[in-house]
C-alpha cells in the first residue's frame, strides 16, 4: 500500500491518525510484520538529544536612539560576530568568555535567553552620518529584541564514530574522558531513536521538513556541513559519521528542558539540542526502515590517542553492546558510556507523538532533497597556485 503526505495530514487533521515511536512501532512489527505494520500506522517519531558544538543563534537587537552600527559585540562577556547588518549578530554555541576559563560561553547564553533571563549587551563601533553613536551597554531578553533564531550548521549526524584511548594518559575530547589503556569506550547516538538511522536515505527528510527542534517547531534548511554519503553501510544504515542537517527554529517557542549549555571537561563547550523527526510511512519500504534495532545498528571504534587521519576502525560494535554498559575488548571487560541522552531521545519521540495526535503538528513534504551523493575533503596546507 502507499500514502501520502495529503492523506497523512488530512488524518491529522480528523485527530485520526495512528503514530507510534521508533520504539513502540518495533513491537507492532515483531508481532505483525511489515505489511500489517505499515496498514496500521501512518508516523513513526523519532527523537534525539546530545551534544550540536555546530549550533548558533542569529538575533537582531532593534536600533537605539541614537542608532549604532555594532561592530564588536558582547553577550553576557561572550564575543558575538558584528560583521553584519546594523543590529543583527550571530553567536555561535563554542565561544567561550575567557580562553582560560572553558565554565561559560555562546551555549550559556543562548541557554539563558530561551530561560527568560537577561543578557548584558556591549557593543561598540566607528561614528558614521547614519549611525553616529559609538557604544551602548544595556540588557536584552527574548522580550525585547526582534528576531532571534537558532541557525545550526551541523546537527544530528547519521551516526558518528565510538571513542576509546590506547596511550597511557588520560584524554580530554568532544567525546568525553577517555581513560588509558582502552579503559573505557564512548558513544553519541539514540540508536533504534535516532531520527537519520531511521530514514536512512532521506526518504522523507528534506529542505522544508518541519521538525521538533528544542522543544519548538524547526526546519530543515539545508544539508549539514561535512555531510556525505560515501560512509560503508552495514543492514542498511551508515556504519559510522555520514549525512547530517543544517537546521533552524524560533527561540522563542523553545525550552531548557531541550536546550542546555554542555562542558566538556578540560575540552570546551557544546550546545545540548534536543531534536525529533517524524517519518510518515508512505509504503512498507518506510516501514522497512523504522523496523531498525538497536543490534542492527553499528558505529566504529576509534582510538583518539592517534592522529585523526591515520585513525583506523578497532572493530564495529552494535548499540546494542554498548547499551548493555560494557563490552569486551583486547581480552578485558570495558565500561560503555552514552554522551547522547537516551531518556530524553524518549521524551522527544513521545512529545512530538503527542503533538501530532493532537492534531497540532502536520508534516511538510520537502521542497527539495538532499544529495544523494556528497564526499568530503580534508584541509591540506597549500599554496596560492595550488589551489586555483
Amino acid at each position: 500500500m502507499k500514502r501520502t503526505y495529503e492523506e497523512i495530514n488530512r488524518k491529522i487533521e480528523a485527530k485520526d491518525a495512528v503514530v507510534m515511536t521508533a520504539e513502540e512501532v518495533l513491537e507492532l512489527i515483531a508481532s505483525k510484520g511489515i505489511e500489517k505494520a505499515t496498514k496500521e500506522v501512518d508516523v513513526v517519531t523519532t527523537g534525539t538529544f546530545g551534544a550540536m558544538c555546530s549550533s548558533g543563534a542569529f538575533l537582531n537587537f532593534g536600533h537605539s536612539e541614537p542608532p549604532i552600527k555594532m561592530q564588536h559585540i558582547s553577550l553576557n562577556g561572550v564575543a558575538a560576530y558584528g560583521g553584519l547588518a546594523a543590529v543583527d549578530t550571530y553567536i555561535g554555541a563554542t565561544e567561550l568568555r575567557n580562553d582560560e576559563d572553558m565554565s561559560y560561553g555562546g551555549a550559556h547564553v543562548i541557554e539563558e535567553l530561551v530561560a527568560g533571563k537577561a543578557v548584558h549587551l556591549k557593543a561598540n563601533s566607528y561614528c558614521s552620518d547614519c549611525y553616529p553613536r559609538k557604544e551602548i551597554d544595556t540588557f536584552i531578553s527574548l522580550k525585547t529584541i526582534n528576531q532571534a533564531y537558532l541557525y545550526n550548521p551541523r546537527n544530528i549526524y547519521q551516526n558518528y564514530g565510538l571513542a576509546t584511548n590506547s596511550s597511557d594518559k588520560t584524554l580530554y575530547t568532544y567525546m568525553g574522558k577517555l581513560l588509558p589503556h582502552y579503559g573505557n569506550v564512548t558513544y553519541s547516538s539514540a540508536g533504534q531513536l535516532s531520527p537519520l538511522l531511521n530514514d536512512p536515505l532521506l526518504r522523507t527528510i528534506g529542505i522544508g521538513t518541519r521538525i521538533f527542534m528544542g522543544g519548538g517547531i524547526g526546519y530543515v534548511a539545508w544539508e549539514g556541513t561535512q555531510y556525505k554519503t560515501t560512509t560503508p553501510t552495514k543492514n542498511g544504515v551508515p556504519v559510522g559519521a555520514a549525512r547530517s542537517l543544517a537546521l533552524i527554529g524560533d527561540l522563542r517557542g523553545m525550552s531548557p528542558e531541550f536546550v542546555r549549555a554542555l562542558n566538556f571537561q578540560k575540552y570546551g563547550l557544546s550546545l545540548g539540542l534536543g531534536i525529533g523527526v517524524p517519518i510518515p510511512i508512505l509504503d512498507e519500504e518506510m516501514m522497512k526502515c523504522v523496523s531498525i534495532r538497536d543490534d542492527q545498528i553499528y558505529a566504529p571504534l576509534l582510538d583518539y590517542s592517534v592522529a585523526s587521519r591515520n585513525r583506523k576502525p578497532i572493530k564495529d560494535i552494535s548499540y546494542a553492546d554498548l547499551r548493555s554498559g560494557c563490552i569486551e575488548l583486547y581480552g578485558k571487560q570495558v565500561r560503555t558510556s552514552s554522551l547522547s541522552s537516551y531518556y530524553k531521545a524518549r521524551i522527544i519521540a513521545g512529545r512530538l507523538k503527542k503533538w501530532i495526535e493532537a492534531g497540532e503538528f502536520t508534516l511538510t513534504q520537502a521542497v527539495a532533497p538532499l544529495p544523494k551523493e556528497r564526499s568530503q575533503k580534508p584541509l591540506e596546507v597549500m599554496s596560492k597556485e595550488d589551489v586555483i
